[in-house]
């Protein structure tokens, strides 16, 4: 079995005028990105690895989570869709995987992989910090196929104490 931890990035500043790319975390994000480590921690959901788009808002979250995990910063989930996803998962390592990336990339890639939506009104749009944990009955990642994953769980910060 493999477990996935699929994580849109914290909520970002857009008061700066940097850069997509290179947009930070404000101060809200920083809360959610604190409170979604909390949470995986509290409920034993600690990856083996991590993947992670290259952007600064992603890199923050992940820097946030709290988690010892070993990274690979990867430029290719910046602006990535469901395909470019689910590849980046084939060359995954560890039983458990975090990936961190953005929408609407990240909103496509967790409907196109789970068998079943979870029941949350949150889920189709997928807003800053949502996070899906699905279970794969596959032995190992490159086995990875759209609609075989089971949702495990599904929050977006609102969903948790601060």
């Amino acid at each position: 079995m493999r477990r996935l931890v699929l994580m849109r990035h914290a909520k970002s500043d857009w008061s700066l005028q940097a850069p997509d790319h290179d947009r930070p975390l404000n101060a809200r994000g920083i809360r959610s990105a604190r409170a979604l480590g909390d949470w995986l921690h509290a409920e034993s959901l600690i990856p083996d690895a991590a993947l992670v788009s290259t952007a600064r808002r992603t890199r923050e979250t992940f820097g946030l989570l709290g988690l010892d995990a070993p990274a690979r910063f990867l430029r290719a989930l910046y602006d990535a869709d469901a395909e470019d996803i689910l590849d980046a998962l084939r060359g995954a390592s560890g039983s458990t995987v975090l990936l961190l990336g953005h929408n609407p990339d990240i909103a496509e890639a967790a409907a196109w992989l789970v068998d079943d939506a979870p029941e949350h009104d949150r889920f189709a749009d997928y807003p800053t910090g949502a996070t899906l944990v699905a279970d794969f009955d596959v032995d190992d990642w490159p086995d990875l196929a759209p609609g075989i994953g089971r949702v495990v769980h599904f929050v977006i910060p609102a969903d948790l104490p601060r």
